[in-house]
């Protein structure tokens, strides 16, 4: 397939985990306390500090159990509606729907991915609440144009930012620009704690009583009761903690987290340099905004129209010379057969997010590539593109 001799084997994504993050949860095995421990809080506060002022964060169980608890915090319930992106992992719509409340989507912007604001008013009505967005693949979105249109209308803003630790705009870390956003630390993510995410906020009030929340809306922590075993419960509230064994793989990462995102930069800058020369890729999904910081989290290529009915093919040689992909995302939402019985769809109706849905290939830029490994991706991008369009 490829002319380089040795066919190599290089996945999407990879954690890295070393002898760091084996010893802290050695360490936390050794002693007694797995849970409502102080490993969560001293976590929380790392990735506060991580974020800049003024960032309230807690420690839950996943990207989504945060996601949820965004929007039960808010209240959101039956009768509700929430302006979502068609383009999304479906967790983001998700979160809206098991309240009870109607997600209203919106068409993205082709260069990025994001939301695009100038399609958000036509959506809104007496019945929405918030605006769900995401910051697609670590690309901030157009936060001025949406926190605009929010204050004008009176809406909540909740940021998925489950790609995008490290994004910021104009300095200010996404997550902090809205009224709360949500992190993601799946094992393929930035960091992970093998499984978790983090809720933060500017707002201190709102992370207390998300903190309350998601620990079975008691009134005290397991230390903070002075008799084991009493407390009240004052509020509604679930389980969505993280454990301290989490926290302690959480700890390690966020040390190595400047150096992954320097990583990432690189990777992502030398791939695109080199992609744009590439006859038959149309789009490479970036901002050129000076003012934005990506996280890097992938690099997606949108192919020509030419070519784009054989992206399928092209992932499949890809996989066999060794190349791992991926596609964010393999349908808008709304085309989903859940959403598509429910609220139907009708081609033609988020044609950006329908493009970046069937025409784009994800590629790897992750810290576990080196040099080699991204003049291997491109030779085989290279290769294939060139016989598919011959």
């Amino acid at each position: 397939m490829s002319t380089m001799t040795e066919i190599r084997t290089i996945p999407f994504g990879r954690p890295i985990i070393g002898e760091e993050e084996r010893n802290a949860v050695m360490r936390i095995l050794q002693g007694h306390i797995l849970t409502h421990g102080p490993e969560c809080h001293q976590f929380e506060e790392e990735f506060s500090e991580f974020m800049g002022l003024p960032a309230h964060s807690v420690s839950m169980s996943s990207g989504m159990a945060a996601l949820h608890m965004s929007y039960f915090h808010l209240g959101i319930s039956p009768g509700d509606e929430v302006i979502v992106p068609a383009q999304t992992h479906n967790a983001t719509v998700h979160a809206v729907e098991i309240m009870g409340a109607k997600p209203v989507f919106v068409d993205c912007v082709l260069d990025t991915g994001n939301i695009d604001p100038e399609k958000i008013d036509a959506a809104i009505t007496e019945r929405t609440k918030a605006i769900g967005l995401v910051h697609f693949l670590g690309i901030p979105a157009n936060m001025d144009s949406i926190m605009e249109i929010a204050g004008r209308h009176n809406l909540k803003v909740v940021e998925d930012c489950a790609l995008a630790v490290g994004a910021r705009v104009e300095g200010r870390h996404v997550g902090l620009i809205g009224d709360m956003g949500i992190y993601s630390f799946y094992p393929v993510k930035h960091i992970t704690t093998a499984e978790g995410g983090m809720f933060v906020s500017k707002h201190e009030s709102t992370a207390k009583s998300v903190a309350s929340k998601r620990a079975f809306g008691v009134d005290r922590t397991f230390n903070e009761r002075k008799i084991p075993g009493l407390y009240d419960v004052v509020e509604l509230g679930l389980n969505y903690r993280m454990s301290e064994l989490q926290a302690a793989i959480g700890r390690v990462q966020i040390t190595r987290l400047p150096d992954i995102l320097t990583s990432r930069k690189q990777n992502f800058q030398y791939l695109k340099t080199q992609l744009q020369n590439i006859d038959g890729i149309s789009h490479i999904l970036d901002s050129n905004n000076p003012d934005i910081e990506s996280s890097h989290y992938c690099l997606s290529i949108l192919l020509a129209d030419s070519i784009a009915n054989e992206r399928d093919n092209i992932v499949l040689e890809l996989k066999e010379a060794g190349v791992g992909t991926s596609i964010y995302y393999p349908h808008p939402v709304p085309r989903l057969s859940y959403y598509r019985a429910k609220y139907g769809y009708r081609e033609g109706d988020y044609p950006n997010a329908t493009r970046i849905s069937d025409h784009s290939i994800a590629l790897p830029v992750g810290p576990h590539l080196e040099r080699d490994d991204l003049d291997y991706i491109l030779e085989c991008v290279s290769d294939v593109i060139k016989r598919v369009k011959s």
